[in-house]
């Protein structure tokens, strides 16, 4: 099947392919990736590559015996495995490779998402591979994205990709799993990504690695969303890449959409974290849809606990339903007294003027617009 046509790309690498075994990085499987990096790379087309892989390489220097890996030592993994990692892959190219670490703080705060991304572009001007990976080693819970499928579309979406191929250890999505029904079929087009779709997916049996096909599918959503064409294609096989040279889809593709999201908007409703809730009136879930802003008094109810600037999710009172995500200029201790109250009101009982908007229009997504 023939594929679109590309310039930018991002390109997703997991760590069973990285480290196939216990023995650290090996090239196994990436010397025909890398074969395919170079030849983009002359053609003049831009690779993005995103490389999981820093804790299964860093395995051989930090015993450990058990089945469940202790955060540490899964941290400290990665810490001693990046630089393996990062050097593994230069040693394939004649061309310099730049190591970009990020965390989901990095994509969730504006300022410092916009930062990456200026940085990733400037990189692909000058003719640098950016190697893009989670900061295994130092990010927390809550500043981690989790697996880098996930990331790989956020930074596919970070840097206005083209396409978004991410290798798996299968041929791409199947009507059943293939490793337990021999007769499956494999999907060669999506065109919209539904639950029956997500309900194809299952996990993953690595111990070191973070992600199965359901967060493949979780990262071909966003992506496909902010206008990129998604390819799940099996990383262990040679042909895979000189299929992909010769602009034939060895896996599954994803359409992108037709309309897709503007990038504040992508970053609104797929990179932020939502912290709380506010439920709404009626005639303020109205108000949204017209495009306005949220004020307090259209606020009945205040559900969880966060800060100013934090993104929140907003349901209808009245059906329960979300209906758009925000980003708050209140944190929810200073909403449980106001809400509901006008604003001339809040400023005659507490002496002070308050921000008018709770929700400003052009910091807010509408569910809806997907």
């Amino acid at each position: 099947m023939e594929m679109p046509s590309w310039q930018r790309a991002v390109l997703k690498v997991g760590s069973a392919l990285i480290a196939p075994d216990d023995t650290g990085t090996s090239s196994k499987y990436l010397l025909a990736i890398a074969r395919f990096i170079i030849e983009c790379h002359e053609r003049g087309q831009e690779i993005v590559l995103v490389s999981s892989g820093s804790a299964a390489a860093g395995r051989k220097h930090i015993s450990f015996d058990g089945d469940k890996l202790p955060v540490t030592i899964k941290k400290a993994m990665a810490a001693v495995g990046q630089n393996d990692m990062m050097a593994n892959w230069s040693r394939f190219f004649d061309f310099p490779c730049a190591q970009v670490l990020m965390t989901h703080g990095d994509l969730r705060d504006r300022a410092r998402y916009v930062s990456v991304r200026n940085t990733l572009r400037t990189l692909l001007e000058h003719d640098v591979l950016p190697i893009v990976n989670e900061n295994d080693a130092l990010a927390t819970d809550e500043m981690k994205v989790g697996d880098n499928d996930n990331l790989a579309a956020m930074v596919a979406t970070l840097v206005d990709a083209d396409a978004l191929f991410i290798c798996s250890d299968i041929d791409g999505l199947f009507d059943a799993d293939p490793r337990v029904k021999p007769d499956a079929k494999k999907i060669p087009e999506v065109n919209e990504i539904t639950e029956e779709i997500f309900a194809l997916a299952g996990g993953t049996t690595n111990k070191i690695a973070t992600g199965g096909m359901r967060t493949k599918i979780e990262a071909a959503e966003k992506a496909t969303s902010h206008g990129i064409d998604t390819y799940i294609v099996n990383g262990r096989k040679g042909e895979t890449f000189e299929h992909l040279l010769q602009g034939q889809n060895p896996g599954t593709l994803f359409k992108r959409q037709q309309d897709p999201m503007s990038n504040k908007k992508h970053w609104l409703r797929h990179t932020l974290i939502s912290q709380g809730e506010l439920v709404i009136d009626e005639e303020s879930a109205v108000a949204l849809s017209r495009g306005e802003s949220l004020t307090t008094s259209g606020i009945v109810d205040v559900q969880g606990d966060f800060n100013r600037g934090d993104a929140v999710v907003i349901r209808s009172g009245s059906t329960a339903e979300a209906i758009g995500k925000g980003i708050c200029q209140y944190s929810s201790h200073e909403l449980m007294h106001i809400k509901g109250q006008e604003i001339s009101d809040i400023a005659e009982a507490y002496g002070y003027s308050p921000i008018s908007e709770v929700i400003e229009s052009n910091d807010l997504m509408i569910l809806e617009d997907e």
